[in-house]
């Protein structure tokens, strides 16, 4: 097939020596051809503009109030966004405010009570806080995590010290990128935690009138345990081990180990099971199980540094040697603050808004919490054999929701961070040596199954397009392709395959539509795991085409087609055909007999949300859905409501489907309509508040979308590198490449309410890398083109965007500026 030039991709990879935190930028990339590339075709005209029905949410600043000069990208972040409610239709977002660097082990932060939420164990609109455990996760929408809660208590402790809990007012709180501090109440006990990677130090303040106690709720992680054991050694040192699991009720166990040590003695101690309290005991492993330590009346301040391994608990005590911070609070937070503003910092945005520059800094925060390091510090790790393995010259990461971060968030951390892009990737090729196949969700050392289709494909493809090349491609490249092939590619714990259906797919080029999902989800996958499979396909193609496997490249593109088999002629949607290869008749949507289910075939959305999830063949999906008007016309009705669920036949921006979506306007002839869908659900639907996601947070899913939008670039294709455009909300944006390039956005009129392109002029692109590129290298020329070639996340651009209020259709709109579709 014809290629189109300057898109990046190299083949090959490079072993570095050992990293620990966050390293330097490198971006490799060279010349790749493009296999079946065509454009998009079509304008779209102008209707009135819609507004949604969803209620706005609000920052806690006017939006007229500039941003300080002084104020670094960490001064900006709330790590409290995304503690609430994001919608009716999705309920918590499920993330949490407390102490973390980027992708660290050990996350130290509140649980509250009565609504500890799912992974993040935090409710904003609790007052009460249960224990303040040493790992969470930001947003899965399962239980996980929360492991060994400590509280300080004044004593006595009583028959049941697990159900120990204090008040607290949010006016007594405070959360920074690295640190956390709160003052409980009745009575007044200060908390102050910090960290680094795998530990952390925590400063108890104690007023007079009681004993001071620290209860260690061993426990009491958020989905359970099973296995508990604590034991006081000598009078300054408490260890001990969970073991947890279960997540999203599919996963294996795990076990945590720590290592706590004290500034100071403890002069008391004792342990319990259940309502069977001992004073003055130094062990217990009975299940539901803890301990405290007692260091006599107040007032007093105690000390407390404590390592996690999930390897032993000599490594426990080897992280906390490795890593203890000293006893210096302000030392280690101004440390974790500079750790934050350099990765932070490769993401500059000026000139807006204090509440959008807080919520820009807010979502890049929490794209970069997941997936966290696994590893120890002399590498030891627990792989998915459940044996001991060391990583070496790379660090292990886990924690993996690849069918929610494979769209945006890979994708960002590749740019920013392609060295720990790269181990992240080189992690899930160690997962599927150790156990059978690629995960589909890696949770600590197993993997729990969740969501259709095979997405570590497109996150292994998507972080290589982006510049993380630094793995062993041809290993990525077997490892995709046994999964895509073999119906015996398995984890070894529950045997479920990495393809589910894999040989109807095959032979039919479709799944049915009444095939149930394998987890514990009561979802028919039929129709979503065909154009999941078809996504990965590609995927596959594009890292092979890297690999220089000319032959495979072209049978997975074929593959990639399959979306074909979805088509409904009657409906002008796509749906999941029967096994007959009949599709149901009636309209496109339609609801399922099952509660809370949308239709029969496609999980966690309907006929019409899925309908557009083809971004590798946009052109080709248009023209089978009768042509651009048509699609524009059906996008328009699409997104007169903004963020629904599963069971209305509208945009639901809280989920992962969605999220590329508004951007298809580019291909169809009507970027003005991208500009204007991704500036309102931007807008509307994201601020630097509790409730300031549509949904949950996924592990930095939605926080990443925010961020590409208010760029105004999104990574459209899965496993491609170049750039859809929208509009920036900023006046200058700059994004810091590997060897110092920038990607820079000029818009000196951004503001919200100006999200329409006028006009464009662009610098330093690869000569005929798009219709629209200069002739030659470096010239300024005007830019038409409503997306930037892949060459430009390797060499740098810059763009300068004349933007208003009010739309001009014609921008972008001729047929052959649209963005590369890449049929078969």
């Amino acid at each position: 097939m014809p290629g189109v030039a300057g898109c990046a991709g190299t083949s090959g990879a490079r072993r570095r020596p050992r990293r620990r935190g966050v390293g330097a930028l490198v971006v490799l990339g060279a010349a790749a051809t493009v296999l079946g590339a065509c454009s998009g075709t079509g304008t779209g005209a102008a209707p009135p503009r819609r507004t949604t029905t969803t209620t706005p949410t609000t920052t806690t600043v006017p939006a007229s109030t500039p941003a300080p000069a002084s104020a670094t990208p960490a001064d900006l972040v709330d790590p409290f966004m995304g503690t609430g409610v994001g919608g009716t239709s999705v309920g918590a977002i499920d993330t949490f405010p407390g102490a973390d660097v980027p992708f660290g082990m050990l996350q130290w932060s509140p649980d509250t009570w009565p609504d500890r939420s799912q992974g993040g164990g935090y409710t904003y609109s609790d007052r009460a806080i249960t224990g303040f455990s040493l790992t969470h996760m930001s947003g899965p929408g399962c239980d996980a995590d929360g492991d060994i809660p400590v509280l300080p208590t004044t004593g006595p402790v009583g028959k049941h010290p697990e159900a120990a809990k204090a008040s607290f007012s949010h006016a007594q709180e405070s959360a920074h990128p690295g640190s956390y501090t709160v003052t409980l109440e009745h009575p007044a006990i200060g908390v102050e935690l910090s960290v680094t990677t795998r530990s952390g130090l925590g400063r108890f303040t104690f007023p007079g009138g009681g004993a001071a106690d620290l209860l260690f709720k061993v426990s009491d992680s958020e989905a359970g345990s099973t296995a508990d054991d604590i034991r006081m050694v000598g009078d300054d040192e408490v260890e001990g081990s969970v073991t947890g699991g279960r997540f999203c009720d599919t996963s294996a166990p795990y076990q945590l180990w720590f290592d706590a040590r004290f500034d100071t003695p403890f002069s008391g101690y004792g342990t319990w099971h259940g309502s069977t309290v001992s004073p003055g005991t130094r062990a217990t492993s009975a299940a539901g199980s803890g301990g405290w330590v007692s260091f006599g009346p107040g007032p007093r301040t105690v000390e407390m540094q404590v390592a996690i391994s999930y390897v032993s608990a000599a490594d426990a005590a080897l992280n906390l040697a490795q890593e203890a911070p000293g006893w210096s609070l302000p030392a280690l937070e101004a440390k974790d603050t500079a750790t934050w503003n350099t990765l932070l910092g490769r993401l500059a945005v000026s000139g807006g808004s204090l509440a959008d520059e807080r919520t820009f800094y807010s979502a890049l925060y929490k794209s970069l919490l997941e997936p966290k390091v696994f590893d120890d510090d002399n590498g030891d790790y627990m792989g998915f054999d459940n044996k001991v393995h060391v990583a070496s010259g790379y660090t292990q990461y886990t924690d993996f929701s690849e069918w929610d971060i494979y769209r945006s968030e890979m994708p960002l951390l590749a740019l920013i961070a392609p060295g720990e892009a790269s181990d992240m990737v080189t992690s899930l090729l160690s997962d599927a040596a150790q156990g059978g196949a690629l995960p589909k969700w890696a949770f600590d050392n197993s993997d729990n199954n969740s969501m259709n289709g095979d997405a570590a494909d497109p996150v292994i493809a998507g972080a290589y397009a982006f510049g993380a090349t630094d793995f062993d491609l041809a290993q990525a490249l077997a490892d995709t392709l046994r999964g895509a092939t073999d119906p015996k590619a398995t984890d070894s714990l529950f045997t479920f395959p990495e393809r589910q259906d894999l040989t109807e797919y095959e032979t039919k080029g479709y799944v049915s539509a009444g095939t149930r999902d394998l987890t514990a989800y009561n979802y028919t996958v039929g129709g979503s795991e065909t154009l999941e499979y078809a996504i990965d396909d590609f995927a596959i193609s594009q890292l092979a085409q890297a690999d220089d496997q000319a032959a495979t490249a072209q049978t997975f593109l074929a593959r990639a087609q399959n979306w074909r088999n979805e088509v409904n002629p009657a409906t002008g949607y796509l749906g999941a055909r029967r096994a007959d290869g009949t599709f149901p008749p009636g309209p496109a949507f339609q609801r399922s007999p099952l509660p809370d289910i949308g239709q029969t075939g496609f999980e966690e959305g309907n006929a019409i949300q899925y309908t557009w999830s083809v971004p590798q063949n946009l052109a080709g999906l248009f023209a089978a859905l009768g042509g651009d008007s048509a699609v524009v016309a059906k996008l328009n009705t699409f997104f007169t409501h903004l963020n629904t669920s599963r069971k209305q036949p509208y945009d639901w921006a809280g989920n992962e489907p969605a999220l590329g979506i508004p951007w298809e306007y580019d291909y169809a002839g009507a970027p003005w309509r991208t500009q204007d869908v991704v500036r309102r659900i931007e807008t509307q639907l994201y601020s630097a508040t509790p409730d300031g996601e549509p949904g949950n947070d996924d592990l930095g899913a939605m926080a990443s979308w925010y961020v590409w939008a208010a760029l105004g670039l999104y990574p459209e294709v899965p496993g491609r590198g170049e750039l859809v455009l929208g509009s920036p909300l900023f006046p200058h944006e700059s994004i810091t490449l590997g060897d110092g390039r920038t990607i820079t956005v000029d818009a000196p009129a951004a503001a919200d309410a100006d999200p329409y392109v006028q006009s464009a002029d662009v610098e330093g692109l690869t000569p005929g890398s798009t219709p629209c590129a200069a002739a030659a290298a470096g010239a300024v020329a005007p830019y038409d083109c409503p997306w930037l070639p892949a060459s430009a996340t390797v060499t740098g651009a810059t763009i300068v965007m004349a933007l208003g209020p009010s739309p001009d259709p014609t921008w972008g709109s001729a047929p052959a500026d649209a963005p590369p579709s890449f049929g078969g």
